[in-house]
């Protein structure tokens, strides 16, 4: 089992409090969900990172104890397969978002309707890295593409061998006709 980094869990109502501020630049190769999604061309080896930083924060309401956020903003370039040429394409994903911390999903899941702002459930053991994963699948376009195709894209769809040997078939009639000798010029 690999290694987990030390910020991958936090308590995040102590890193609210404390105005915490984490910054990583981590192999894209740490975040198998994102990686079954590249290219066939990716490398496992591939060098690129995905850079992130998460900034912790208590806010005050009038009223009401302080309410803990986080904004999270992260940033990497993943290799996809262009769906018109079949290439790769390089597509930069970028994330700028801030969360608000209720206290339980059940919370979270009652003021998601009302709420503007993005909600998550507070954790002492709180998976940095598995939020700054899912952001970044939910930018995956859903067709990715180049602006500009680096090969011509091919239009229809067809196989050469499977059209030569449509046309080599005979009609079969004509082979109906040579059954019954009407082929080589005799009547029956």
């Amino acid at each position: 089992m690999k290694a987990q980094p030390a910020h991958r869990r936090v308590d995040m109502a102590s890193f609210c409090a404390a105005q915490g501020h984490l910054q990583q630049a981590e192999a894209l190769a740490h975040y198998a969900r994102l990686t079954t999604h590249l290219s066939d061309e990716a490398s496992p080896a591939d060098p690129r990172t995905v850079d992130w930083q998460a900034q912790g924060q208590l806010r005050t309401s009038v009223g009401q104890a302080d309410v803990p956020w986080l904004h999270l903003q992260a940033e990497t370039t993943v290799p996809l397969t262009c769906q018109r040429c079949l290439t790769p394409v390089q597509v930069l994903l970028q994330v700028d978002r801030w969360f608000r911390f209720v206290a339980d999903e059940a919370t979270a899941e009652r003021e998601d309707e009302e709420s503007e702002e993005d909600l998550l459930a507070i954790s002492r053991e709180f998976d940095l890295q598995a939020l700054v994963e899912d952001e970044l699948l939910m930018e995956l376009p859903a067709v990715p593409r180049h602006d500009e195709c680096p090969v011509p894209v091919q239009l229809s769809a067809g196989d050469a061998e499977f059209e030569a040997a449509f046309e080599e078939k005979t009609n079969p009639f004509a082979a109906l006709a040579l059954l019954k000798g009407l082929g080589n010029g005799q009547k029956t």
